[in-house]
């Protein structure tokens, strides 16, 4: 007997099965995507071969495992503390909703958790088009406690996306001025636009600015918009169909400096 088990575990929606020891440590993960084992002592290639031999589905390269990019060592060697890729949509709502969870009224709902139910919608949108070669980041504190509501990075560029909770109300914008329902104007376009430039200070790469409505009875724009992209939530999925400003590899290396908490200390 080999004393090897296989463990299958899931990232990104995708399966990998994990070669082990029986005291847990790794001797090498099959990549069902790639059809690759990935081997890490080739010592154990057999009795690997023959632990994995019910699961593989066809040819595989057996071989050690890649070189890490610059981008994957930056994030290998990230503090925990410090990474905010596990941030959920709507993390700092999230907190600040278990630390007072305030009085439940049913006529006047608390306006932290519209916000959070927008945030969760627009998160979930852009958290998809991950398989697309895109990353999505949450909820990203800046100085003065402001935060950024999600920074999205793929081949059509970097965006950051503010939310507004629009859900079965007409909207009225007149750059920088936006009207939701019967409630007075205000100027959130120079939000908007604010977070994207402090975000493109950040990052020194340009960002653009996305304002994402959810839920909207109606949408109406009187002036021509200045730099802003408006969407609705279910408009967000076509930003998988852009591309051509980012290779892969930027796109990874500007998501390791995102994820990491000190990029946004001076902004």
């Amino acid at each position: 007997m080999s004393g090897l088990r296989i463990v299958p575990t899931w990232r990104h929606g995708q399966e990998r099965l994990y070669v082990c020891h029986t005291d847990g440590r790794n001797v090498a993960w099959y990549d069902r995507e790639a059809a690759r084992i990935n081997l890490l002592s080739e010592d154990r290639r057999e009795d690997v071969l023959h632990a994995l031999g019910p699961f593989l589905t066809g040819p595989v390269t057996i071989g050690p495992p890649p070189v890490p990019t610059p981008a994957e060592l930056a994030r290998l060697s990230l503090h925990p503390d410090d990474d905010l890729a596990p941030n959920r949509p709507g993390e700092a709502l999230h907190l600040a909703l278990d630390r007072d969870p305030g009085p439940q009224h049913r006529l006047r709902p608390d306006q932290r958790r519209r916000a959070l139910t927008a945030e969760q919608a627009v998160g979930e949108a852009l958290d998809a088009l991950d398989g697309a070669g895109w990353h999505a980041l949450h909820s990203i504190p800046l100085p003065g406690g402001d935060r950024l509501h999600h920074l999205v990075i793929g081949p059509g560029g970097l965006f950051a996306v503010h939310t507004l909770y629009a859900r079965k109300q007409r909207v009225r914008i007149a750059d920088p001025m936006v009207t939701l329902g019967r409630h007075d104007p205000f100027p959130l376009l120079r939000r908007v636009r604010s977070d994207a430039d402090r975000a493109s200070y950040a990052l020194t790469a340009e960002v653009r600015p996305i304002l994402a409505l959810t839920d909207p009875t109606d949408v109406t724009v009187t002036t021509p918009l200045r730099e802003v992209r408006v969407l609705q939530d279910t408009e967000l999925p076509g930003l998988a169909r852009t591309g051509g400003v980012l290779k892969p590899a930027d796109v990874e290396a500007l998501h390791a400096m995102a994820r990491d908490r000190h990029t946004w200390g001076k902004v």
